[in-house]
Parts: structure tokens; sequence; C-alpha cells
């Protein structure tokens, strides 16, 4: 099963987010891409503790309020800008990337969001 078969099957109301990649950060502040729409995904509003990607390499333990399930190909990166369908911006803390390894779940991208 992959991602669009899993969604329609099991998800009545896939949301569309969009995303807009980091690109750079600077003396102006940071850069982004032009917004991508990234779709069919599950947006789940639970707040949880997650490791960050940081850039020194260490990581940090910070809280996410939200988690995105997108599909296997959404391209993205910590630091990415993110406007949920209910309006709201938010960034990018970890990024997984989850593979079905032989199981009945579909292969996708797991958004960990401030």
């Amino acid at each position: 099963m992959d991602w669009a078969e899993f969604i329609a099957q099991y998800i009545p109301a896939p949301r569309t987010i969009r995303v807009e990649a980091f690109e750079a950060g600077g003396a102006y502040g940071d850069v982004y891409a032009d917004p991508v729409d990234v779709a069919p995904c599950v947006v789940d509003d639970t707040t949880r503790r997650v490791v960050a990607q940081t850039q020194d390499a260490e990581g940090g333990e910070v809280v996410s309020s939200t988690t995105v399930f997108a599909p296997p190909t959404t391209i993205v990166t910590p630091g990415s800008r993110v406007r949920l369908d209910s309006g709201r911006v938010t960034r990018v803390l970890a990024v997984s990337h989850l593979d079905a390894h032989g199981h009945p779940l579909p292969e996708h991208v797991e958004l960990s969001l401030e």
C-alpha cells in the first residue's frame, strides 16, 4: 500500500500544508524557497517532546505542538516554515523519513513542528 492508497482508505479529511523550505540564514534574516503545497497530509495537534536538530549537530529536547505526516516525496529541512490549513505558520523542528520495512503501513515523512 502506498501513501495515496493509505490516505484514500483511512483518512476521511486529508489536509494540505504549504512549505517554504529553509535555504540559509544570513545577516538580514533567514532565506526560504518559494512556497510549495504538500498534500495529502495528516495533521496531529498533539504536544510531545522531540529531539530537534541544531546547528552544532548535538540536538536538544524541545516541545512540538504539531506533527504532520506527509507523502514520502516531501522534501523539507529543519528550520523550514509551514503554513497549516488553519492558517497558523510554524517552523519545522525535526524531520523523520519512515520506511515501511515490509509492514502494511506506507512510507512517509514525519514533520515535528513548533
